[in-house]
């Protein structure tokens, strides 16, 4: 008898090597994965400004860097502390000093737009289709995070499926053209949002993502775009509250490592993962604390 639904994943026509250059963007769940590949010797970027959750602030981020765009004054904002901050990022994006600011995003968003040229592989993990606007006078503007200002200041909105897919084309557009794009949706739960938005929220990603999966437009530009079913394994398969951690919306550890172990059947090959295998054991030595009693 099966107590469980394993999702069988079949494998990709495509592997991921280490001599693969690999860029990763997205939610915090970009991180998880991110930090194993990291360990296992693979040459990965992984989410170089902070955690991005909705798809158009992953774009507007994607589109600066390719176009080398860079920031300027009023790109900031100034709170009435005296801090100046860019709200497209993370909130360690913030300073007293403006010009040490620019200088430092301009330097990580050139830093992206060469590892994003060079990248074989880019991955984007979409956590939600909810997103918050900046009121600026009359016009208003997608942020990727809030920075703990007024919630006033903000308007909040859900992507169409339309806009969600027209995004996720362009972020693949903006990757170097022999790269090889991934989408996956975060199996992180945004009960923030609400437990009923945030399941329209999945459900929108969910379809956004297997339009752009299936644009003809993207398939004449990169050479292959996947879908990796990570929200699909933490919902369906493993499907128990005994799979998060203590806060009950993030997988824990050993979800993490469940849902890795289905990545690299998927996407490594039986040498890949001896590699893999082999370069954990020299990290976990080159990691390893000795511990000295003292008596």
């Amino acid at each position: 008898m099966k107590f469980r639904t394993e999702i069988e994943i079949p494998k990709s026509p495509w592997q991921i090597t280490h001599d693969d250059r690999i860029v990763m963007l997205g939610s915090c769940f970009t991180d998880n994965i991110g930090e194993r590949l990291e360990r296992e010797g693979f040459q990965v970027t992984h989410n170089p400004m902070g955690p991005l959750y909705n798809p158009k602030s992953i774009e507007n981020v994607i589109v600066r860097a390719k176009l080398h765009q860079t920031y300027e004054t009023n790109d900031l904002l100034k709170d009435p502390a005296g801090i100046w901050h860019c709200l497209d990022f993370a909130t360690r994006y913030s300073s007293a000093d403006p010009d040490e600011l620019l200088d430092n995003l301009n330097a990580d968003i050139a830093d992206l737009g060469e590892k994003l040229s060079q990248a074989t592989v880019t991955i984007f993990t979409l956590g939600t289709a909810w997103y918050y606007s900046y009121r600026d006078g009359e016009n208003s503007r997608v942020v990727g995070n809030c920075h703990k200002l007024p919630p006033s200041c903000f308007d909040r909105d859900c992507l169409t499926v339309s806009n969600a897919s027209c995004a996720l084309c362009n972020m693949a557009l903006g990757t170097s053209e022999n790269s090889r794009i991934l989408f996956t949706v975060s199996p992180i739960r945004h009960v923030a949002d609400g437990l009923h938005e945030n399941q329209l929220s999945k459900a929108t990603l969910l379809l956004a993502v297997n339009q752009a999966v299936n644009d003809t437009i993207l398939s004449d530009y990169v050479e292959e775009v996947n879908y990796f079913p990570a929200y699909e394994i933490m919902i369906d398969d493993l499907r128990d509250y005994r799979f998060y951690a203590a806060d009950m919306k993030h997988p824990s550890d050993v979800a993490i490592d469940y849902i890795y172990e289905k990545f690299a059947d998927t996407y490594f090959s039986v040498a890949t993962k001896e590699e893999a295998r082999k370069r954990l054991a020299l990290w976990k030595r080159a990691n390893h604390r000795q511990i000295t009693n003292y008596k």
